[in-house]
Protein backbone atom coordinates (compact mmCIF):
# COMPACT_ATOMS: atom_id res chain seq x y z
CA UNK A 1 0.00 0.00 0.00
CA UNK A 2 3.11 2.08 0.82
CA UNK A 3 4.89 2.09 -2.35
CA UNK A 4 6.31 5.09 -4.00
CA UNK A 5 3.39 5.29 -6.65
CA UNK A 6 0.57 5.62 -3.18
CA UNK A 7 2.76 7.64 -1.44
CA UNK A 8 3.24 10.33 -4.15
CA UNK A 9 -0.81 10.05 -4.68
CA UNK A 10 -1.86 10.63 -1.12
CA UNK A 11 0.96 13.77 -1.71
CA UNK A 12 -1.12 14.68 -4.46
CA UNK A 13 -4.21 14.14 -2.80
CA UNK A 14 -3.65 16.37 -0.02
CA UNK A 15 -2.75 19.38 -2.41
CA UNK A 16 -5.78 18.80 -3.88
CA UNK A 17 -8.15 19.22 -0.79
CA UNK A 18 -6.02 21.83 1.30
CA UNK A 19 -6.40 23.38 -1.95
CA UNK A 20 -10.04 23.82 -2.15
CA UNK A 21 -10.06 24.27 1.53
CA UNK A 22 -8.39 27.29 0.84
CA UNK A 23 -10.11 28.23 -2.06
CA UNK A 24 -13.65 28.10 0.11
CA UNK A 25 -12.04 29.72 2.76
CA UNK A 26 -11.08 32.27 0.95
CA UNK A 27 -14.51 32.83 -0.37
CA UNK A 28 -15.83 32.56 2.84
CA UNK A 29 -14.05 35.43 4.23
CA UNK A 30 -14.38 37.88 1.08
CA UNK A 31 -18.27 37.52 1.81
CA UNK A 32 -17.49 39.19 5.51
CA UNK A 33 -15.22 42.07 4.24
CA UNK A 34 -16.12 45.33 4.08
CA UNK A 35 -14.27 45.91 0.59
CA UNK A 36 -15.45 48.02 -2.52
CA UNK A 37 -12.83 45.96 -4.52
CA UNK A 38 -14.05 42.07 -3.67
CA UNK A 39 -12.17 40.30 -6.42
CA UNK A 40 -9.10 41.77 -5.24
CA UNK A 41 -9.47 41.05 -1.48
CA UNK A 42 -10.72 37.32 -2.69
CA UNK A 43 -6.79 36.69 -4.57
CA UNK A 44 -5.37 38.38 -1.96
CA UNK A 45 -7.15 35.93 0.81
CA UNK A 46 -6.01 33.07 -1.44
CA UNK A 47 -2.44 33.59 -1.66
CA UNK A 48 -2.92 33.69 2.81
CA UNK A 49 -4.70 30.79 3.10
CA UNK A 50 -3.78 28.82 -0.09
CA UNK A 51 0.12 29.15 1.88
CA UNK A 52 -0.59 26.48 4.08
CA UNK A 53 0.12 24.12 0.99
CA UNK A 54 3.39 25.09 2.15
CA UNK A 55 3.53 22.46 4.60
CA UNK A 56 2.55 19.58 2.70
CA UNK A 57 5.09 20.85 0.08
CA UNK A 58 8.09 21.09 3.12
CA UNK A 59 7.66 17.40 3.34
CA UNK A 60 6.84 16.20 -0.23
CA UNK A 61 10.23 17.85 -1.18
CA UNK A 62 12.00 15.37 1.96
CA UNK A 63 10.32 12.41 0.57
CA UNK A 64 10.68 13.56 -2.91
CA UNK A 65 14.95 13.62 -2.66
CA UNK A 66 15.00 10.67 -0.81
CA UNK A 67 13.08 9.03 -3.08
CA UNK A 68 14.27 9.71 -6.29
CA UNK A 69 11.40 11.30 -7.60
CA UNK A 70 13.35 14.84 -8.01
CA UNK A 71 16.99 15.05 -8.32
CA UNK A 72 18.56 15.92 -5.35
CA UNK A 73 19.27 19.72 -6.40
CA UNK A 74 15.41 19.63 -7.24
CA UNK A 75 14.70 18.37 -3.85
CA UNK A 76 16.94 21.06 -2.01
CA UNK A 77 15.42 24.31 -3.94
CA UNK A 78 11.94 23.38 -3.03
CA UNK A 79 13.27 22.27 0.39
CA UNK A 80 14.42 25.70 1.30
CA UNK A 81 12.09 27.56 -0.57
CA UNK A 82 9.11 26.64 1.34
CA UNK A 83 11.40 26.53 4.67
CA UNK A 84 11.73 30.76 3.67
CA UNK A 85 8.48 30.72 3.18
CA UNK A 86 6.74 29.13 5.96
CA UNK A 87 9.32 30.83 8.20
CA UNK A 88 7.99 34.44 6.60
CA UNK A 89 4.05 33.60 6.81
CA UNK A 90 4.10 31.84 9.55
CA UNK A 91 6.77 32.26 12.44
CA UNK A 92 7.96 35.58 11.77
CA UNK A 93 4.90 37.72 11.67
CA UNK A 94 3.84 36.11 15.70
CA UNK A 95 7.54 37.52 16.58
CA UNK A 96 6.47 40.52 17.90
CA UNK A 97 9.55 42.38 19.29
CA UNK A 98 10.41 45.34 21.48
CA UNK A 99 13.23 48.02 20.75
CA UNK A 100 13.79 51.14 22.85
CA UNK A 101 14.99 54.23 21.79
CA UNK A 102 16.19 57.39 24.50
CA UNK A 103 15.69 60.59 22.92
CA UNK A 104 16.18 64.41 24.65
CA UNK A 105 12.92 66.14 23.06
CA UNK A 106 14.53 69.57 25.11
CA UNK A 107 18.38 69.97 23.53
CA UNK A 108 18.15 72.66 26.60
CA UNK A 109 17.20 70.81 29.23
CA UNK A 110 16.03 67.12 30.18
CA UNK A 111 12.26 66.14 31.53
CA UNK A 112 12.05 66.51 34.92
CA UNK A 113 9.97 63.00 35.09
CA UNK A 114 11.44 60.71 31.95
CA UNK A 115 8.19 59.57 29.98
CA UNK A 116 8.17 55.82 28.32
CA UNK A 117 5.88 56.24 24.47
CA UNK A 118 4.85 52.64 23.09
CA UNK A 119 4.53 53.42 19.31
CA UNK A 120 3.13 50.83 17.02
CA UNK A 121 1.23 51.47 13.75
CA UNK A 122 0.21 49.16 10.80
CA UNK A 123 -1.83 46.99 12.40
CA UNK A 124 -3.91 46.20 9.51
CA UNK A 125 -6.65 44.50 10.95
CA UNK A 126 -8.25 42.44 7.98
CA UNK A 127 -6.77 40.23 5.53
CA UNK A 128 -3.73 39.17 6.68
CA UNK A 129 -3.44 40.42 10.15
CA UNK A 130 -4.48 41.80 13.55
CA UNK A 131 -5.99 38.91 14.62
CA UNK A 132 -6.45 37.79 18.27
CA UNK A 133 -3.81 35.97 18.52
CA UNK A 134 -1.18 38.85 17.76
CA UNK A 135 -3.56 41.42 19.12
CA UNK A 136 -2.97 39.74 22.47
CA UNK A 137 0.56 39.18 22.02
CA UNK A 138 1.10 42.94 21.05
CA UNK A 139 -1.07 44.03 24.27
CA UNK A 140 0.91 41.82 26.51
CA UNK A 141 4.07 43.45 25.41
CA UNK A 142 3.35 47.22 25.36
CA UNK A 143 1.89 46.30 29.35
CA UNK A 144 4.95 44.37 29.93
CA UNK A 145 6.94 48.08 29.36
CA UNK A 146 4.49 49.70 31.48
CA UNK A 147 4.32 52.84 28.99
CA UNK A 148 2.95 56.25 29.93
CA UNK A 149 0.98 56.38 26.83
CA UNK A 150 0.29 54.54 23.95
CA UNK A 151 0.34 56.03 20.63
CA UNK A 152 -0.97 54.61 17.17
CA UNK A 153 0.21 55.66 13.75
CA UNK A 154 -2.43 54.67 11.76
CA UNK A 155 -3.22 52.11 9.37
CA UNK A 156 -5.45 50.18 11.68
CA UNK A 157 -7.34 48.40 8.88
CA UNK A 158 -6.63 46.67 5.55
CA UNK A 159 -10.49 45.62 4.27
CA UNK A 160 -11.63 44.45 7.74
CA UNK A 161 -14.33 42.33 8.45
CA UNK A 162 -17.46 44.18 9.79
CA UNK A 163 -16.91 42.86 13.16
CA UNK A 164 -13.69 45.31 13.77
CA UNK A 165 -14.83 46.61 17.49
CA UNK A 166 -15.00 42.99 18.62
CA UNK A 167 -11.37 42.48 17.04
CA UNK A 168 -10.61 45.70 19.14
CA UNK A 169 -11.92 44.89 21.85
CA UNK A 170 -8.62 43.17 23.48
CA UNK A 171 -7.41 46.80 23.38
CA UNK A 172 -8.92 47.65 26.14
CA UNK A 173 -6.72 45.92 28.58
CA UNK A 174 -3.38 48.15 27.79
CA UNK A 175 -3.30 50.06 31.30
CA UNK A 176 -2.13 53.44 30.02
CA UNK A 177 -4.24 55.75 27.90
CA UNK A 178 -4.05 55.21 24.04
CA UNK A 179 -4.31 57.70 21.11
CA UNK A 180 -4.63 56.96 17.77
CA UNK A 181 -4.76 59.19 14.13
CA UNK A 182 -5.91 57.47 11.11
CA UNK A 183 -3.57 56.30 7.67
CA UNK A 184 -4.17 55.72 4.08
CA UNK A 185 -5.37 52.22 4.20
CA UNK A 186 -8.49 53.73 7.05
CA UNK A 187 -8.85 57.30 4.89
CA UNK A 188 -8.24 56.11 1.11
CA UNK A 189 -8.72 52.33 0.97
CA UNK A 190 -11.12 50.80 0.43
CA UNK A 191 -12.97 53.90 1.24
CA UNK A 192 -15.23 56.05 3.83
CA UNK A 193 -17.52 52.86 4.94
CA UNK A 194 -13.83 51.80 6.69
CA UNK A 195 -13.36 54.78 8.31
CA UNK A 196 -16.96 55.28 10.04
CA UNK A 197 -16.19 51.49 10.66
CA UNK A 198 -12.98 52.37 12.57
CA UNK A 199 -14.41 55.37 14.37
CA UNK A 200 -16.76 53.13 15.83
CA UNK A 201 -14.83 50.12 16.60
CA UNK A 202 -12.16 52.88 18.20
CA UNK A 203 -15.07 54.87 20.23
CA UNK A 204 -16.19 51.21 21.97
CA UNK A 205 -12.54 50.57 22.91
CA UNK A 206 -11.44 53.28 24.49
CA UNK A 207 -9.14 54.42 21.86
CA UNK A 208 -8.71 58.30 21.37
CA UNK A 209 -8.80 59.46 17.88
CA UNK A 210 -6.64 62.66 18.19
CA UNK A 211 -6.38 63.81 15.19
CA UNK A 212 -6.52 67.86 14.52
CA UNK A 213 -6.17 67.81 18.75
CA UNK A 214 -3.54 68.81 20.98
CA UNK A 215 -3.07 66.86 24.04
CA UNK A 216 -1.78 68.26 27.46
CA UNK A 217 1.30 66.82 29.01
CA UNK A 218 3.17 68.27 32.20
CA UNK A 219 6.43 68.77 29.59
CA UNK A 220 5.64 68.25 26.00
CA UNK A 221 2.28 68.73 24.04
CA UNK A 222 1.16 65.81 21.62
CA UNK A 223 -0.59 66.70 18.41
CA UNK A 224 -2.25 64.65 15.84
CA UNK A 225 -1.80 65.04 12.52
CA UNK A 226 -3.85 63.73 9.80
CA UNK A 227 -2.74 61.77 6.31
CA UNK A 228 -1.09 63.23 4.11
CA UNK A 229 -2.16 61.09 1.27
CA UNK A 230 -5.53 62.29 1.96
CA UNK A 231 -4.76 65.64 2.20
CA UNK A 232 -5.00 66.23 6.00
CA UNK A 233 -1.44 67.19 6.54
CA UNK A 234 -1.39 70.83 7.01
CA UNK A 235 0.58 72.41 10.09
CA UNK A 236 1.01 76.22 8.82
CA UNK A 237 -1.08 76.98 12.36
CA UNK A 238 1.85 75.31 14.81
CA UNK A 239 3.81 78.58 15.18
CA UNK A 240 0.47 80.71 16.30
CA UNK A 241 0.54 77.92 19.15
CA UNK A 242 2.26 78.02 22.81
CA UNK A 243 5.56 77.75 22.43
CA UNK A 244 6.25 77.24 25.95
CA UNK A 245 6.44 73.12 25.62
CA UNK A 246 8.49 71.02 22.65
CA UNK A 247 6.03 69.46 20.36
CA UNK A 248 5.57 65.17 19.80
CA UNK A 249 3.61 64.87 16.76
CA UNK A 250 1.73 61.90 15.82
CA UNK A 251 1.22 61.14 11.97
CA UNK A 252 1.21 57.95 10.19
CA UNK A 253 2.86 59.29 6.77
CA UNK A 254 6.87 60.11 7.81
CA UNK A 255 7.26 62.47 4.85
CA UNK A 256 4.90 64.63 6.91
CA UNK A 257 7.54 65.44 8.57
CA UNK A 258 8.80 68.09 5.34
CA UNK A 259 5.61 69.92 6.15
CA UNK A 260 6.46 70.51 10.17
CA UNK A 261 7.15 74.70 9.70
CA UNK A 262 10.24 76.06 12.26
CA UNK A 263 9.13 75.96 15.57
CA UNK A 264 11.22 77.37 18.39
CA UNK A 265 12.53 73.58 19.76
CA UNK A 266 12.42 71.20 17.06
CA UNK A 267 9.98 68.57 17.33
CA UNK A 268 9.78 64.61 17.16
CA UNK A 269 7.43 63.36 14.77
CA UNK A 270 6.01 59.48 15.47
CA UNK A 271 5.24 57.67 12.14
CA UNK A 272 4.74 54.30 10.51
CA UNK A 273 3.80 53.85 7.04
CA UNK A 274 6.70 52.25 5.49
CA UNK A 275 6.52 48.38 7.34
CA UNK A 276 10.54 48.88 6.69
CA UNK A 277 9.71 47.16 3.71
CA UNK A 278 7.88 44.34 5.27
CA UNK A 279 10.48 41.78 3.45
CA UNK A 280 14.03 42.47 3.12
CA UNK A 281 15.23 41.65 -0.06
CA UNK A 282 18.45 42.60 -1.35
CA UNK A 283 17.90 45.52 -3.89
CA UNK A 284 14.33 45.46 -4.43
CA UNK A 285 13.35 46.17 -1.39
CA UNK A 286 15.17 49.37 -1.73
CA UNK A 287 13.70 50.06 -4.86
CA UNK A 288 10.16 49.83 -3.94
CA UNK A 289 10.65 51.44 -0.70
CA UNK A 290 11.17 54.60 -2.98
CA UNK A 291 7.57 54.34 -4.14
CA UNK A 292 6.45 54.32 -0.06
CA UNK A 293 8.31 57.19 1.08
CA UNK A 294 9.53 60.09 -1.25
CA UNK A 295 11.70 61.32 1.05
CA UNK A 296 13.07 57.77 1.44
CA UNK A 297 11.93 56.91 4.90
CA UNK A 298 12.11 53.09 5.96
CA UNK A 299 12.34 52.94 9.63
CA UNK A 300 14.56 54.03 12.53
CA UNK A 301 15.30 58.00 13.24
CA UNK A 302 15.74 60.46 10.51
CA UNK A 303 16.79 64.24 10.71
CA UNK A 304 14.96 67.07 8.73
CA UNK A 305 15.62 70.79 8.67
CA UNK A 306 12.67 71.62 11.21
CA UNK A 307 11.79 67.82 12.48
CA UNK A 308 12.97 65.07 13.91
CA UNK A 309 11.13 62.00 12.61
CA UNK A 310 10.97 58.04 13.87
CA UNK A 311 9.62 55.53 11.77
CA UNK A 312 8.32 52.48 13.25
CA UNK A 313 8.01 48.96 10.90
CA UNK A 314 4.37 47.99 12.64
CA UNK A 315 3.27 45.18 13.66
CA UNK A 316 1.16 43.84 10.82
CA UNK A 317 1.32 43.24 6.81
CA UNK A 318 -0.55 44.13 3.20
CA UNK A 319 -0.20 43.22 -0.43
CA UNK A 320 1.30 40.15 0.91
CA UNK A 321 0.69 37.76 3.76
CA UNK A 322 4.70 37.55 4.62
CA UNK A 323 7.06 39.41 7.06
CA UNK A 324 10.83 38.74 6.50
CA UNK A 325 13.73 40.05 8.29
CA UNK A 326 11.40 42.59 9.48
CA UNK A 327 9.70 41.51 12.59
CA UNK A 328 6.84 43.25 13.97
CA UNK A 329 7.76 45.57 16.41
CA UNK A 330 6.68 47.65 19.33
CA UNK A 331 8.66 50.93 19.47
CA UNK A 332 9.16 52.44 23.15
CA UNK A 333 10.23 55.70 22.69
CA UNK A 334 11.75 57.03 26.20
CA UNK A 335 11.44 61.13 26.30
CA UNK A 336 14.41 62.30 28.63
Amino acid sequence: MWDSHSVIFYFYLCFAVLGIWGIAQAWLSQTRTETIHPFKAFVHLLAFYLSYLLFPLFFFSLYAGWSGYYSIHQAVFIFLLSCVLIYARFIEPQHVMVKTLQYQLNPEQNLQSPVKIALIADLHIGLFSGHERQLKIIVDKINQQNPDLVVVAGDWTYEPENKLADELAILQNINAPVYSVNGNHDEQYPGPPILQLLQHALKMNNVIDIEGQIVEFDEFRLLGVGDLWAGKTDMRYMPDLPQDKPWVILSHNPDTVDMVPQLPTRPLMLSGHTHGGQVELPWLTNYIMKKVSILGHKKGLYQHENADVFVTVGTGMVGVPFRFRVPPTIDIIELI
